[in-house]
């Protein structure tokens, strides 16, 4: 707890070095008492730190107790209010801590928080977030900053975690790392390396299956993510057929029917924007593909088909990759979308271990979970990927990925990573399209 508060103290001065009357509320239990050590040290630092406790000393746990009982002797203030005005808020409320209910007076304070434009920094976890969910309760503390203290939690990066924590700092206190974990971050990848005696045979097919009438744009944009995405061949069947058989801005594209499709020997990318049309060849698709991506529409056509879905559960392992949004999982699982959103983890591992396959669960803190695998929580993309089409390109940079050779999970993680990474890098003052995404792979 020493170690924390003082953890706590240092990283409240580095982002607020000018902060003078500094809030901090503390909760009623260890995470509270981290608050009153970071305040202990504040005051030996000639800052103003004034403590709102939420009970009284005897019912503190002994740990905490004595920390506040640190604090009051080098004339920290506590307070029955928040000042009326600070330079900066430390949340000390809950942490990881289990909350059952928040009372009025946490409720207020919560309120406060993130009524006010002064930093805010969350002791381990903002009070109200759930830490292995990402999910929040009534209310949520919305932080600047977040000190993860001895491990970081799933809860940070998934679900409401990305809003409610800001930026997210990390201390171990010096402890050794825990043997288990229930998921690990998503990583940048190692750069391809193309041997210069290569040609584009060396890089393998892409075959990209959907753009019913009307969504042809869905296909296109999967196509040209393959393409960008270092598929050596890339092919394009339409069920769409009055679409002219070539993109005049991309002409590396190949147009076939679906007969002329290799399933053997190429990635079958199906789906984007396929509608209800697609459902009458995925029988097809899920016998003869060794390598298959399934998105969107081909995801909802197997969801109401209890036929199909056996035959993907039946697939060799690890040669499939399903794409999902939310809502396309719930389906496909039986449940509501809420209930997607409120077990992220477990809903994509579930998923992953009833049809053997690669799962990507896309949303904020996009999931990869494959059987026997941690699942993988990504960190980068923001909100620009919320537009329509932005799926299409994953699925084909997926697609792209697949002709490596190397397994679905790691070509799902890697092909996440580097897709929230160009919407990382936009410039913020211009919006961003599917287009721009595919084109800056």
């Amino acid at each position: 707890m020493q170690r924390a508060g003082l953890a706590v103290a240092r990283l409240a001065i580095a982002i607020a070095p000018h902060a003078h009357v500094i809030w901090i509320a503390c909760g009623p239990g260890n995470n509270g008492g981290d608050g009153y050590e970071a305040a202990r040290h504040l005051k030996l630092w000639g800052k103003r730190p004034v403590v709102t406790a939420s009970v009284e000393l005897g019912k503190l746990p002994p740990d905490a107790a004595a920390s506040r009982q640190r604090a009051i002797e080098v004339g920290v203030v506590l307070a029955e209010e928040a000042p009326g005005q600070y330079d900066l808020c430390i949340d000390a409320m809950f942490g990881i801590g289990n909350i059952r209910g928040l009372d009025a007076r946490h409720t207020k304070w919560i309120d406060r928080i993130n009524s006010l434009a002064g930093p805010v920094l969350a002791v381990d976890l903002p009070s109200g977030l759930d830490a292995e969910r990402g999910t929040q309760t009534v209310k949520c503390v919305r932080a600047d900053y977040t000190l993860s203290l001895l491990t970081l939690k799933p809860g940070q990066f998934t679900a409401d975690g990305r809003d409610a924590c800001g930026e997210i700092w990390f201390n171990n206190l010096g402890v050794v790392e825990p043997d288990g974990f229930c998921a690990e971050l998503n990583a940048e990848p190692q750069p391809m390396v193309r041997g210069h005696n290569t040609h584009k045979g060396s890089f393998g097919e892409v075959g990209i299956f959907g753009g019913a009438q009307g969504m042809a744009g869905a296909a296109l944009l999967a196509a040209l993510a393959a393409l960008n995405g270092g598929a050596g061949r890339v092919y394009l069947t339409l069920l769409d057929t009055v679409i002219p058989r070539l993109d005049p801005n991309q002409p590396e594209i190949m147009f076939r029917d679906f007969s002329e499709l290799s399933y053997e020997s190429m990635v079958i990318v199906a789906g984007c924007g396929g509608g209800i049309s697609i459902s009458e060849h995925l029988d097809e698709l899920l016998d003869r593909s060794t390598r298959l991506v399934l998105d969107a529409d081909a995801l909802n056509s197997i969801s109401r088909d209890a036929s199909l879905q056996h035959k993907l559960a039946a697939r060799k392992l690890f040669t499939t990759v399903l794409t999902p949004h939310p809502l396309e999982a719930a389906r496909l699982m039986g449940i509501q979308t809420a209930d997607v959103q409120a077990n992220r983890l477990q809903v994509a591992q579930a998923m992953a271990d009833r049809f053997s396959c690669t799962v990507v669960l896309k949303g904020s803190g996009t999931v990869i979970a494959a059987p026997g695998k941690a699942p993988r929580i990504n960190p980068t993309g923001n909100a620009r990927l919320a537009t329509a089409g932005t799926g299409d390109v994953l699925a084909g940079l997926i697609g792209a990925r697949l002709t490596s050779g190397l397994s679905a999970f790691q070509c799902a993680c890697e092909s996440v990573y580097l897709h929230g990474r160009v919407a990382d890098k936009w410039n913020k003052s211009f919006p961003m399209t599917a287009h721009d995404l595919a084109s800056n792979l």
